[in-house]
């Protein structure tokens, strides 16, 4: 038993040190850079060549960017998201994007797990103990909620449900299908990548308020739908009480 828990705290060890050495190697050499709005602009009919010249390796190394992005939670994948339409146009990109930017989440959905929840739970156990409750019974429909608003930081919900015990086949099928509107309306915006001057331009308030519209409406579904089984169900109970008391009564006339 002590073998094993070294072994586990020695793989902990290792991945916490690739992550903060990924971290620091795109701080230290600024990669950042090449992950914003102007690079991408000025850059774009370059990289549209490399794309026309071999287009499979391109799709390759841009989604292994992406998912390396998404999953050490560095700031750019709404760059990468644009690039993704501004190089591929809508199909390409909305397929190459929607499976990256979920793969990258999911792993760091799952690093999160691995390295802090046997902490975590082990600290605030008690009072977690509701929280994962209430994700296994509508963690689905809770994850695809806050899928379809982007306001919400992804990196955050990565981590957040990490500390759960949501399956991961379960967060990766839920982002995938949750993420796939927002992605669309991102890849579409960068078909027109020359005429977008900034980032925050790209979602009106409308559209906004039309994705939390969408994101309440599983989990409003889903309580209609357990308030028509309790009052069907009260309802029927009721019914047979009355039945039971008239034939009761008949009895006994």
């Amino acid at each position: 038993m002590t073998e094993e828990k070294d072994g586990k705290m020695m793989r902990k060890v290792a991945i916490g040190c690739a992550i903060v050495l990924g971290i620091v190697v795109f701080r230290y050499f600024d990669l950042g850079q090449y992950l914003s709005l102007e690079y991408l602009k000025g850059s774009q009919a370059k990289f549209h060549a490399l794309y026309l010249a071999n287009p499979a390796l391109v799709v390759a190394v841009y989604m292994g960017i992406y998912i390396a992005v998404t999953a050490l939670s560095l700031p750019g994948a709404v760059v990468l998201t644009l690039a993704g339409g501004g190089l591929f146009g809508l199909v390409v990109g909305t397929v190459a994007v929607s499976f990256a930017s979920t793969i990258g989440a999911t792993l760091a959905c799952a690093v999160s797990r691995f390295l802090l929840r046997d902490w975590v739970q082990n600290k605030f156990g008690d009072k977690l103990s509701t929280i994962n409750n209430g994700i296994e019974k509508e963690g689905a429909f809770y994850l695809f909620s806050l899928r379809l608003v982007p306001i919400f930081p992804f990196f955050l919900i990565n981590l957040a449900m990490g500390l759960t015990r949501m399956r991961l086949t379960t967060y990766f099928w839920v982002s995938q299908i949750g993420m796939l509107a927002g992605t669309i309306v991102y890849v579409n915006a960068g078909k027109e990548l020359a005429k977008i001057e900034s980032l925050s331009g790209i979602m009106s308030p409308g559209v906004l308020i039309s994705f939390a519209v969408l994101g309440l409406f599983p989990i409003a579904v889903k309580k209609l739908l357990e308030l028509y089984k309790h009052t069907f169900k009260a309802a029927a109970q009721h019914d047979s009480k009355d039945s039971q008391n008239q034939e009761k009564q008949h009895g006994e006339v």
